[in-house]
């Protein structure tokens, strides 16, 4: 678990301090091995688990040479490919210091690049909503994997997601894109409540959890489903609370630009409380 912390953090830090390393994170190699003559072929399945079972096997043979500095280094190479695959703060930077409203749209709709295929307009609940979703499938979904099955589960994650919604591997998916799809929502369900709950203990407690119990009374489908509007819901009514608590007071709730500010925020709250969790696991071991 250490060597996790350890590569979170570098892929952290790198991320920042090294923007242009993200090109490495394209998988346009990907459309040629999955056959894109042939789309929706057999070969769109198999590829993505030859790719998950190679990984495996090289972690495998790294493990325990070398003190592990190897194996350390192929996570955070794994790590960083599947992180993103663009920054989240650039993007929100880029929203809240557009020149004028043209550009402010234009660079909304990079938030929820590969993400959704629905408009990001410039309101309040749109913005906060594309940023939490942005945060889940770039950031929050790839370090839990990550955490709990290592670079295969960050690297399955990322190619899940690329393969159920980004539009470069639509004609290549053909016919198993429903099961793309069914699978990136398998695999962001208990991120997202992760975060859910995350957000709850870093802003109002009681806005969230009220926010989380009466949308699912509205949909009468439970909490075990993969319906996972709830996190739209919840991290409006966090921001909202958030805002309304602080120095601008209840005239700034609403404000798009103030609301995307407390996103962001709160977004960075909920990946140090993460972060906290993994460092106290690790300090754990460490004393056993």
């Amino acid at each position: 678990m250490a060597k996790t912390l350890i590569a979170v953090l570098i892929v952290l830090v790198s991320t920042h301090s090294l923007p242009d390393l993200a090109r490495f994170r394209r998988f346009s190699w990907l459309r040629g091995w999955m056959g894109e003559d042939h789309p929706g072929s057999a070969r769109a399945l198999l590829v993505p688990g030859l790719i998950l079972i190679a990984t495996a096997l090289i972690q495998a043979a790294l493990h325990r040479h070398w003190f592990g500095i190897l194996e350390l280094a192929f996570m955070i190479v794994v790590l960083y490919m599947s992180w993103g695959p663009r920054d989240l703060d650039v993007d929100i930077d880029a929203i809240l210091n557009a020149s004028d409203s043209v550009q402010r749209r234009d660079a909304a709709q990079m938030l929820g690049k590969g993400i959704s295929e629905k408009p990001v307009s410039l309101t309040a609940s749109s913005l906060v909503e594309a940023g939490f979703a942005a945060a889940l499938s770039r950031q929050f979904g790839v370090l839990f994997w990550f955490a709990l099955l290592g670079p295969v589960g960050a690297l399955g994650y990322r190619l899940v997601q690329l393969l159920a919604r980004s539009p470069s591997f639509r004609d290549v998916v053909g016919d198993h894109r429903e099961v793309f799809e069914r699978a990136a929502l398998i695999l962001d369900w208990a991120p997202a409540h992760l975060i859910a709950l995350t957000l709850a203990l870093v802003s109002d407690f009681d806005a969230t959890v009220r926010a989380w119990r009466e949308y699912h009374l509205a949909h009468g489908q439970g909490y075990f489903t993969l319906d996972l509007g709830f996190l739209a819901v919840i991290a409006r009514a966090g921001v909202d609370a958030d805002i309304a608590a602080g120095d601008g007071g209840e005239e700034s709730v609403g404000d798009p630009m103030a609301e995307l500010a407390d996103a962001r925020v709160i977004l960075r709250r909920v990946l140090y409380v993460w972060l906290a969790v993994i460092a106290v696991v690790v300090l754990g071991g460490w004393a056993n």
